[in-house]
């Protein structure tokens, strides 16, 4: 089952309240709430660099049909632990990084192709803080799901027409060579998404591809991860003796895959290899004491991630600040 078809099968129903009252003594305030978020961004120094988290929405997700090697008590134990149920809202999380001469987008969120009210809020969350389109000079691509290149075009012309796209290579021999959905059983949905988003910018030869453990932009590091995808990305951004790692979809579901790692996503292309990494990555930025970014987190997806023993892991978001402060403060 794909995204799609399962995004349609569990759609979202918010109450939008009721309708206004006509102005007059008699009319009473409305105690009707709903979740009506439009654009959210969140800013924080990283040395001389500038981060901001951009939320493209969220969407609902039916981890019973979606979470593989688990079964629905056990993921329905670990959504309780978390004080959550199914099906959850996962969010869709780019990032924006200002260097003084760049602004660099960490993938680009749905775009269109999710249907209205599931995601695509990138622009207006961009727009929030005065960046245009036509700003972003560089766009790195963590992988190529619909999710994170989605954002690319808009009915069906590219929505950054001075950006340069940075992708693995390996994804791009994979996903723009629709034969390998017939060889590897892969939904051609994937491939076909691929052909109207990454695949407009390769025409118009504005994809840069990279290869693992390479320097793409000055203080940015690309490393390849296969499983999720076979040129699955993270991008180690360090400034000032500071770094962030974009980790892609290494995680979808904290409140899952950080107390058990082997549980896999039916987005996987080889969901072994996925879960290896995971627990790989999982050991090695905790060790470290990495701060990290990753789209599907709750927003806005930034923090660290601790060992707990067993193979078990926890998600510690980053501090939370809304107040002026100079620098260094």
């Amino acid at each position: 089952m794909t995204f799609r078809i399962l995004l349609a099968s569990t759609a979202i129903s918010l109450l939008l309240g009721t309708a206004v009252p006509a102005l007059s003594e008699s009319a009473a305030p409305s105690a009707t709430a709903a979740y009506s978020q439009t654009t959210d961004t969140y800013a924080f120094p990283l040395g001389e660099l500038g981060i901001i988290a951009l939320s493209d929405g969220t969407v609902r997700q039916d981890l019973h049909a979606l979470l593989t090697g688990t079964s629905p008590a056990e993921v329905d134990e670990h959504l309780n632990h978390a004080f959550l149920s199914n099906p959850v809202e996962a969010s869709i999380n780019a990032f924006l990084i200002r260097d003084g001469e760049r602004l660099i987008l960490v993938d680009t969120g749905s775009g269109q192709l999710f249907g209205p009210g599931n995601g695509g809020k990138l622009r207006d969350s961009l727009a929030s803080i005065g960046v245009m389109p036509q700003d972003i000079t560089d766009i790195l691509i963590t992988h190529i799901h619909t999710d994170h290149t989605g954002g690319l075009v808009a009915d069906g012309k590219p929505v950054f027409v001075n950006a340069t796209v940075h992708v693995g290579a390996p994804d791009l021999t994979f996903f723009l060579d629709a034969s390998n959905s017939e060889r590897t059983g892969y939904a051609r949905q994937y491939f076909d998404e691929a052909e109207k988003t990454i695949g407009v910018y390769q025409r118009a030869g504005k994809v840069r591809a990279f290869s693992d453990d390479e320097t793409i932009l000055p203080g940015i590091v690309a490393t390849l991860h296969p499983g999720h995808t076979p040129g699955s990305a993270f991008f180690t951004v360090s400034s000032k003796g500071h770094s962030i790692a974009f980790i892609g979809d290494v995680i979808h579901v904290a409140a899952v895959q950080f107390p058990d790692p082997a549980i896999t996503i039916v987005y996987d292309v080889n969901p072994g290899e996925a879960a290896a990494e995971r627990q790989k990555t999982f050991s090695a930025f905790a060790d470290a004491r990495q701060l990290v970014a990753a789209p599907h987190l709750p927003f806005p997806g930034v923090g660290h991630i601790r060992a707990e023993g067993g193979g078990s892991f926890t998600w510690h978001p980053a501090e939370y600040r809304n107040r002026e402060e100079s620098q260094g403060q």
